[in-house]
């Protein structure tokens, strides 16, 4: 009986959930949450011992004693938690929609049957029983009735942790042959379903005596790694001086030996090499001001201070008045091998998923992907954007993710989200619409008859964070100021795909431009699929995907195969989606390598792929992916997009 589980992997400065209290006594109650949070799952809870003892169950409880459900004991909840239905903030642990499933009460049932039944018995009893690994219980619920247990299983999987259950249910005359728990998709306190609950701004959420930590503000998780890499750097900088070296002066101490307090200016002008800048490197004069605290919790961004959201715009310079346009061709950033420290570059997270611009009209939403196709139908929950937007017609640059329990952008998520195919060419079936997203915006470029693309990006910026109402469904795309080397080294740390950097003063163009650049941590590119391998020994449908990028003249060359990050159902989904775009013609330009038995494909698919790094150039056979892995399909970006000049860093 404990609550310190519960309590270490929340961090309640940024959640809005209860805090850990234990209860004095207990009554007996049960209840069944659906929880859409990384994967869609039912959580098992009951009232024992001041506490909810709590299940996740993959596929939820059934009423048919042929169904054993596997159930993961996790940590206990406080009571509290009991009838909670609503929406845990995107970014904290479980995020995501909750519904109360079912709920009642529980008898804890005796060891071992007495005349042919088993008899109510006592919580003293039902601990020992817990303990032992075998509980024995009786449900009195809305959906769930009967008599149930729990028993505790050696799992044979490598990792297990120990903490595998059945929850299994006996026969008596509340069974249900052939249960479908999928039949019962409301809510039984508000009749709702997860999606309304998801999008209704009325569900309950937690209430807590401390705010959370609203969506604009950086995730706790990065500033704590971004703490962890600051001081690691001071520590590694920072030392005592020895006697012959006090007094002493160098010019080549490292920046960042010596911290100014916030605020405090160096008034000394000096000559300075960037080094590390992409620009052109040049020696310039400078003052610098510091914009790190010396105790470094977080870096904060640099901005003008904040102006009233009913501020005019015509004294901004580069506003324009004009009709909004219809259509926006996304800026992109040109890849770049290593990052960077520079006061003129803003630093933001690399968001791992869907780029998309939200065009918002009279309280209705358009999104469109970066090659103009429609996205508004596949994310039906971002309908609701235009009330977390202080305008009434507004262009939002930003990404559509979905985050794992932990608050990072996972790509391998957005593809269960989307199936292979989103768009007018999804396989029925294979999108799950239960997993919930997030939309990141990180630009403003119209705003209520005002264009805003020749206005520089730290204003945009500056405006669009005004005027959004942070949310578990709408975030603000924070930056970083000067230290790109930092978030660079958290973003690794975190297990994230790199990081955008981009300069304070640059203007949105409608193209790739070195004013915005992207700084890889997992090599990660678009490929065109050319043609697959027949599979070998065991393997089904195909071996691997023919992967190529295009030249300048248009041509399509061959850059390798990727054999692997394929399960069985995707293999065959994948091979599927390949067989109409069968063809004889090669549409490939050059060698494949000696590759045989290729079966060529129109170029019409975009694959993810990730790989470790860009092997040399060899004679006739030029540069190759070392290490493909498929990620997943990309239907946002076209084939014409994949470019081998733009895919090498320069």
């Amino acid at each position: 009986m404990s609550l310190d589980e519960y309590k270490r992997k929340r961090r309640f400065e940024d959640t809005p959930e209860p805090p850990p209290k234990i209860e004095n006594k207990s009554r007996h109650r049960f209840v069944v949450q659906r929880h859409a949070a990384t994967r869609l799952h039912y959580d098992f809870r009951l009232e024992m011992e001041g506490v909810l003892k709590s299940w996740a169950v993959p596929k939820g409880p059934s009423l048919d004693p042929a169904d054993k459900r596997l159930a993961m004991q996790v940590e206990d909840h406080p009571v509290s938690y009991f009838d909670f239905e609503g929406t845990i903030p995107q970014g904290n642990y479980g995020g995501g929609t909750v519904m109360v499933w079912d709920k009642g009460t529980w008898d804890p049932l005796s060891a071992a049957p007495v005349d042919g039944e088993y008899k109510v018995g006592t919580e003293k009893e039902a601990a020992a029983m817990l303990a032992k690994g075998d509980l024995k219980f009786r449900l009195k619920g809305e959906r769930l009735n009967g008599d149930f247990a729990l028993i505790h299983i050696k799992a044979r999987r490598a990792g297990s942790k120990g903490n595998e259950w059945l929850l299994i249910k006996k026969k008596d005359d509340n069974v249900v042959t052939g249960f479908d728990i999928d039949s019962y998709d409301t809510s039984i306190l508000t009749d709702r379903t997860m999606r309304q609950i998801g999008g209704d701004e009325g569900s309950a959420e937690w209430k807590s005596s401390r705010p959370a930590v609203r969506g604009g503000v950086k995730a706790s998780w990065l500033a704590d790694a971004i703490a962890r890499v600051d001081s690691k750097r001071r520590t590694a900088v920072v030392k005592k001086p020895t006697n012959a070296e006090k007094g002493a002066t160098s010019s080549k101490k490292a920046v960042g030996v010596k911290k100014k307090s916030l605020g405090e200016k160096n008034t000394e002008e000096k000559a300075e090499v960037d080094q590390n800048s992409p620009t052109p490197t040049k020696v310039r004069k400078s003052t610098s001001k510091s914009t790190l605290k010396t105790n470094a919790s977080a870096i904060p961004s640099t901005r003008a201070a904040a102006t009233p959201v009913g501020t005019s715009l015509g004294a901004v310079p580069g506003a324009v008045e004009r009709p909004m346009p219809n259509v926006i061709q996304p800026m992109l950033a040109t890849i770049v091998e290593k990052s960077f420290d520079n006061p003129d570059w803003l630093f933001e997270i690399k968001w791992d998923g869907f780029r998309a611009v939200a065009f918002i009209d009279g309280g209705r939403v358009r999104l469109v992907s970066r090659n103009q196709n429609d996205l508004t139908a596949q994310f039906p929950e971002l309908g609701s954007l235009p009330k977390y937007v202080k305008a009434e017609r507004a262009i939002i640059d930003g990404e559509i993710v979905a985050l794992d329990d932990k608050g990072r952008p996972s790509f391998s998520l957005m593809q269960q989200r989307t199936g292979f195919q989103p768009g007018k060419r999804r396989l029925p079936g294979r999108a799950n619409q239960s997993l919930g997203i997030t939309f990141y915006a990180f630009d403003l470029l119209y705003l209520d008859g005002i264009d805003l693309r020749r206005v520089v990006l730290e204003e945009r910026k500056r405006l669009l964070q005004e005027r959004i109402i942070a949310s578990g469904l709408v975030h603000f795309s924070d930056h970083y100021s000067e230290k790109g080397l930092d978030l660079f080294a958290a973003a690794k740390d975190r297990g994230l795909e790199g990081i955008v950097a981009k300069k304070r003063n640059s203007l949105y163009e409608e193209r790739r431009s070195r004013e915005w650049l992207k700084i890889k941590i997992t090599q990660r590119q678009e490929c065109v699929i050319g043609g697959y391998t027949d599979p070998e020994g065991s393997r089904e449908h195909f071996g691997a995907l023919v992967l190529g990028l295009y030249d300048r003249q248009g041509r399509l060359i061959h850059v390798g195969q990727a054999g692997t990050g394929f399960d069985r159902k995707g293999l065959k989904e994948l091979f599927e989606r390949l067989q109409p775009l069968k063809t004889k013609e090669n549409p490939f330009h050059g060698s494949l390598g000696g590759l045989r038995k290729v079966h060529f494909v129109r170029p019409e698919l975009v694959a993810e792929i990730k790989f470790s790094e860009w092997t040399h150039e060899t004679a006739g056979g030029g540069v190759k992916l070392r290490a493909p892995v498929f990620m997943g399909l990309r239907a946002d970006k076209s084939a014409a997009e994949c470019r081998l000049d733009e895919a090498i860093a320069s």
